[in-house]
């Protein structure tokens, strides 16, 4: 039986997969496989290096830094300054990188104690582009370029955005790799209902949740005969349509109360499967 982790993006939200991480863990669940989204493929290499309980702590240390990194800082006419200049994005890449170069243990794919991918947007060829071997920075920092955000990542020939865009929760990548156990971690927004837009702001964000969880919903209802998936519970309670909540896209301050609420929510689920390794 090949098992496999699904870690979907989020942003900051994906500090929930920690907590989920450390439920798996502590139960001696280990993965054969890892694939990721976005921060899922940040918080999947960070794993991948150290599949332990160790590996875990020290990426809620990653999380419990994350504000005084630099990732997202900046007040809003900075930002609005840099969006001005570089006509492009509101944040350089340079912090995540050395965010991510700093926390891990190896440089390449290749390297990794677990086998790990990870999927980015090509640009030029307007589809997905999963990541198997070569830098590890690299291909994180290309799935994770929000765009508007980070800049495009250029590797080789091509420019890539976030992996969201074409990926979000890429069950069918690990179906495909052959895992037959397949534990979902994601941010908590496919737990809430969606509702008619009410407000100008509320139909882009509608849209994309639309097209978002239907490619999930699709690819979980069409598992073959023979997988099982898992979907962990984050024990968040988000509301999609909030503008003020997406517009603080980098406030920090509630990553240990969503570790917290992801692990507490995934033992509880975990316990009640009778998952013990």
């Amino acid at each position: 039986m090949k098992t496999a982790f699904v870690l979907g993006g989020g942003g900051l939200l994906g500090a929930s997969e920690v907590g989920m991480l450390r439920a798996l863990l502590e139960r001696a669940v280990i993965p054969d496989l890892i694939v990721g989204t976005s921060i899922g493929a940040l918080n999947g290499a960070v794993l991948a290096a150290d599949p332990s309980l160790e590996g875990v702590a020290r990426l809620a240390d990653l999380w419990g830094n994350v504000e005084q990194s630099g990732v997202f800082s900046g007040s809003m006419l900075g930002r609005i300054t840099t969006l001005a200049r570089t006509r492009t994005h509101a944040h350089p890449g340079e912090p995540l990188r050395e965010l991510i170069e700093k926390r891990l243990t190896v440089s390449r794919i290749e390297d990794l104690k677990i086998e790990f991918q990870c999927v980015a947007a090509s640009i030029e060829l307007a589809a997905e582009h999963w990541f198997t071997e070569g830098p590890i920075a690299d291909a994180v920092l290309a799935s994770s370029a929000v765009p508007g955000l980070l800049p495009p990542v250029r590797i080789g020939d091509e420019h890539f955005f976030d992996g969201g865009l074409v990926n979000s929760i890429p069950v069918d990548r690990a179906v495909s790799l052959g895992a037959s156990l397949i534990f979902v971690l994601q941010v908590g927004r496919i737990e809430q209902p969606l509702t008619v837009p009410t407000k100008a702001w509320e139909v882009g964000l509608v849209a994309f949740e639309i097209a978002r969880r239907h490619r999930f919903a699709e690819e979980m209802k069409s598992l073959p005969s023979g997988v099982t998936a898992h979907v962990l519970p984050s024990g968040e309670e988000l509301h999609y349509n909030d503008l003020k909540q997406q517009l603080r896209y980098s406030d920090a301050s509630k990553v240990e109360a969503r570790i917290e609420r992801g692990y507490a929510a995934s033992s509880a689920f975990l316990d009640e499967l009778g998952v013990t390794g």
